[in-house]
C-alpha cells in the first residue's frame, strides 16, 4: 500500500470519528433537550436514550465517512 492510500485512509477514518463523536453528542444535546421540556411528548419518552446515542453515532458514522470519501473524490479527480 502507497504512502498516498495510506493517507486517505487515515483521512478516511479521522472524518469517520470524527462524524461519531459529533453524532453522538449532537444526539445527547437532543435526548436532554427533550427530557427537560415542559410538555414531554410520547416519543420522547418511549425512545431508549441509549438507542437513540447508537443512531445518532452510526449517522455520524456514514456522515463522516462521505464526507471524506466526496472530498477524496474531488482532490483525485483535480490531479488527474
Amino acid at each position: 500500500m502507497g504512502i498516498k492510500t495510506s493517507q486517505i485512509l487515515l483521512f478516511i477514518v479521522a472524518c469517520s470519528v470524527t462524524g461519531v463523536i459529533l453524532g453522538g453528542t449532537s444526539s445527547q444535546a437532543q435526548i436532554g433537550r427533550c427530557q427537560n421540556a415542559e410538555t414531554a411528548t410520547s416519543s420522547c419518552l418511549t425512545q431508549d436514550p441509549l438507542f437513540k446515542t447508537l443512531e445518532g453515532m452510526s449517522v455520524g458514522l456514514f456522515a463522516g465517512a462521505g464526507a471524506a470519501l466526496g472530498a477524496t473524490w474531488q482532490m483525485w479527480q483535480k490531479d488527474s
